[in-house]
């Protein structure tokens, strides 16, 4: 994973070319209009409470980034296979399902990592308690299982139940760590897949069935997400040493706090082996999580994971290069550039 050169990673700033370049959040906005009105519809409940934690998060000021993609990639597709310029309703169910699934998830994680901020407000589990926070993230998964269901589509309930799965599986794997350092960075690979790619890859996927019979527009459709999911992750935990909490919408170190090696320490292991001893113990003794910190910020961890993004932000825009051109297509471009970028 290491490079000294850079020159061939910022090749992503020349992409414009065959169509007019177009802001990905404008260029989806149509197709999401009304998008938490939907799944506030999808959340009918008689439960007053269970309805005001349900609405806690959908509250229309997330950045629907998933959805976002979503649309974009079933646009893309569709153009591709047969020039069709609409978005079918049960594309937009997807993008719909696909931000339940990942609120749902974020619900959850709030309450196994007991944190008290998400999105710049308290958590649920904060102001209702864990039991009634855990069963507000089950209510919406199911409340996305039965949208998923009215899609009527075997294919589409397997790749799309194949998330909840990953997101189990990557759940156990955040709670388990690996002594051998190869082993821990293929391990904390797998994790941030299964974690936060595998929904962004799975549902972009779905909607390119839909959308297209062609089993190789399915796979770069896959391919695409999965990169671009992978590389968000890398940059989240690269603004994990970088952001400013209030910047940032929740606390900064939190990942070290929860005992957790991820990206930059991992990258910054290798320049000071002191610290696989912190890593092994999940930075549990006292002043371990502010010397970890130290040692990523006097290492290249941060700039090191930041080139591993720029890697799988590159993989993500050779796939998606594959379909025919489409202002949705280059949006799609452009969107692999902006999650490098983001600093939030």
């Amino acid at each position: 994973f290491h490079h000294t050169s850079t020159s061939h990673l910022c090749s992503c700033r020349k992409t414009i070319s065959d169509e007019k370049y177009q802001d990905p959040f404008q260029l989806g906005r149509k197709d999401l209009k009304n998008l938490y009105e939907d799944i506030k519809k999808e959340l009918l409940v008689s439960a007053a409470e269970l309805k005001e934690m349900c609405d806690y998060y959908f509250d229309g000021k997330g950045k629907a980034f998933r959805p976002m993609i979503v649309v974009l990639m079933a646009r893309a597709c569709n153009i591709h296979h047969n020039n069709s310029k609409e978005v079918q309703a049960s594309q937009r169910s997807v993008a719909i399902i696909a931000e339940m699934i990942h609120t749902a998830s974020l619900v959850h994680d709030d309450v196994i990592d007991d944190a008290n901020s998400r999105r710049g407000k308290r958590t649920l589990n904060q102001i209702w308690g864990e039991r009634k926070a855990v069963l507000a993230g089950d209510f919406i998964l199911s409340a996305a299982s039965v949208a998923l269901a009215r899609i009527g589509n075997t294919t589409i309930i397997s790749v799309l139940t194949q998330v909840i799965e990953d997101l189990v599986r990557g759940e156990f794997l955040q709670l388990g760590s690996k002594e051998n350092e190869n082993e821990r960075f293929a391990h904390y690979l797998e994790k941030t897949f299964k974690k936060t790619a595998s929904l962004i890859a799975n549902s972009c996927k779905a909607v390119s069935i839909l959308g297209c019979p062609d089993p190789k527009v399915h796979e770069i459709a896959y391919q695409y997400g999965k990169n671009v999911g992978i590389a968000f992750q890398l940059i989240d935990d690269v603004l994990d040493f970088t952001s400013c909490a209030d910047h940032l919408g929740k606390p900064t170190a939190a990942d070290l706090k929860l005992g957790l090696a991820t990206g930059p320490v991992l990258f910054a292991c290798r320049q000071f082996p002191e610290m696989n001893a912190m890593i092994m113990r999940r930075f549990s003794k006292p002043g371990d999580v502010e010397r970890a910190r130290k040692y990523v910020l006097q290492s290249d961890g941060v700039q090191q994971t930041t080139y591993l993004a720029q890697r799988y932000c590159h993989a993500a825009t050779r796939e998606i290069r594959k379909l025919r051109p489409s202002p949705e297509r280059e949006a799609l471009v452009h969107l692999t550039e902006m999650v490098l970028m983001r600093d939030k």
